[in-house]
């Protein structure tokens, strides 16, 4: 039995799509009142790279801008994002809550190891309570590197996890339980690829499959 459940936020408990759009238009918005941006939001591409450290978003979105204008793009879209959040304009996936009730109550330790920046992952903790069955959420932020590989093994060595899952949508929560020696759990949901969930041990369409398949399948 694992003695940890390891999640990502963005695409695997946070519909992230449903203040995305928003916050991006805002942020590209501002951008064009300060003559720095002449065209339409990129929000297809960045829906392309959904998952990165939000730093390598500007780096791929506005790749002929000064790094000042990437941090200063960087503030303001957090800003709009956790604004968006504690408007409720975001949402948990189906049975979050529920799950984690269920993995608590069977003796299962939470984590959450997001690319997502510290300020952000505090807000959708603290608004949706999560905190109730989340033991500690780690941000991308505490590893120099920026890969999430690294950032599942500070959660292991931190807590003296030896036995645990991954559960995310995207190809880094992959690599992260496997370069951990971890049972990777893909979610496809909405921006998960299916040549990155291919890679996956195993692959769920709902949260509430994790009720089922976890004490019989991860060891």
């Amino acid at each position: 039995m694992p003695q940890a459940i390891i999640f990502d936020m963005d695409g695997t408990l946070f519909q992230t799509d449903k203040i995305l759009e928003l916050s991006l238009e805002d942020t590209f918005n501002h951008l064009r009142s300060q003559n720095l941006w002449g065209t339409e939001t990129p929000i297809e591409k960045y829906r392309e790279i959904m998952g990165v450290p939000l730093p390598k978003v500007w780096e791929a979105l506005l790749p002929n801008h000064s790094i000042e204008v990437w941090e200063q793009t960087d503030a303001y879209f957090l800003e709009r994002l956790i604004e968006n959040i504690k408007r409720g304009k975001g949402a948990l996936y189906p049975n979050v809550k529920e799950v984690f009730s269920y993995l608590v109550k069977n003796g299962y330790s939470i984590y959450i190891a997001s690319n997502g920046l510290k300020e952000y992952l505090e807000a959708i903790v603290s608004y949706y309570k999560l905190d109730q069955w989340v033991t500690e959420t780690f941000s991308i932020q505490q590893i120099e590197s920026l890969h999430k590989s690294e950032l599942v093994k500070r959660i292991l060595e931190n807590y003296q996890v030896t036995h645990a899952a991954v559960v995310g949508d995207r190809l880094s929560d992959v690599k992260a339980a496997k370069d951990n020696g971890l049972v990777s759990i893909g979610c496809n949901f909405d921006f998960a690829r299916e040549n990155e969930l291919a890679q996956a041990d195993m692959v769920i369409d709902d949260l509430s499959e994790l009720e089922t398949i976890l004490p019989i399948k991860v060891v």
